[in-house]
């Protein structure tokens, strides 16, 4: 079988701390996985290393059957890689609309200039307009990011990442930090993605997460101790034991 994602064997580690651990995942074409585990679990040191920002020590990375080991980061959103983070990172002074634009000057042809004016590179605009059409945000396009909401910036974050058009995309704590409606929405939103990308999302909350997932894995001090559906996973006694925090 080909895989959207495969990971084999990866390994890191900072000194004497082992963060992943002879990690093995492979995610199919249009599949819906989960990563959970407490915290320090090793799953953004994990999702780093799928994009290139920490190198491994050992293993490899392959995303649509080609090897990205050694591929820098800059490259993989080329090749159909794209992600969100758990801490915000946008340009809070710009609009909502430029941010998203920004997203995609990475790869288009067009490489930014101080003097020039990107709003005017119309293949920018359209596609940074039509992201945030897809995320509902079509209204505050031209709204100062630092005059959001929280939740609104974190569909501006999707918004940014779709706009890349990913065959793979990694959410890092989407749901972190929203209230009850707010991920009722975000849920909504990350529901309505079609199949041809390939979700991975790291959440906490369980109660959001588990109607998302089609498989789940479950990491612990950097391995995977437990992979399967989510009645697998949660009937496991390992899963309660680390994860949910019973005997």
């Amino acid at each position: 079988m080909s895989y959207a994602l495969e990971i084999r064997d990866l390994s890191k580690a900072f000194g004497g701390l082992k963060v992943t651990q002879h990690v093995n995942l492979a995610v199919a074409p249009g599949e819906r996985r989960l990563i959970i585990g407490p915290n320090g679990a090793g799953k953004t040191t994990l999702f780093n290393q799928i994009t290139g920002e920490i190198a491994p020590d050992s293993g490899s990375i392959h995303l649509m059957g080609r090897d990205i080991t050694k591929v820098a980061s800059r490259r993989r959103a080329h090749l159909g890689m794209s992600r969100t983070y758990q801490i915000i990172t946008l340009f809070p002074h710009d609009t909502i609309l430029r941010n998203v634009s920004l997203a995609l000057l990475g790869l288009s042809p067009v490489r930014w200039n101080p003097i020039s004016d990107m709003d005017r590179q119309q293949q920018l605009v359209t596609g940074a307009a039509s992201a945030l059409e897809r995320v509902g945000l079509t209204h505050l396009a031209q709204r100062p990011l630092s005059e959001t909401s929280y939740g609104e910036r974190r569909r501006v974050e999707i918004a940014m990442a779709l706009a890349q058009n990913p065959k793979v995309l990694l959410l890092d704590e989407p749901y972190a930090g929203l209230s009850i409606d707010e991920r009722q929405g975000l849920q909504k939103l990350i529901e309505a993605i079609p199949r041809e990308v390939t979700i991975v999302m790291i959440e906490h909350n369980m109660d959001v997460a588990l109607g998302f997932a089609d498989r789940i894995t479950l990491l612990h001090f950097g391995e995977v101790i437990v992979e399967g559906t989510r009645a697998e996973v949660v009937a496991d006694p390992r899963t309660k034991e680390v994860y949910l925090g019973h005997q």
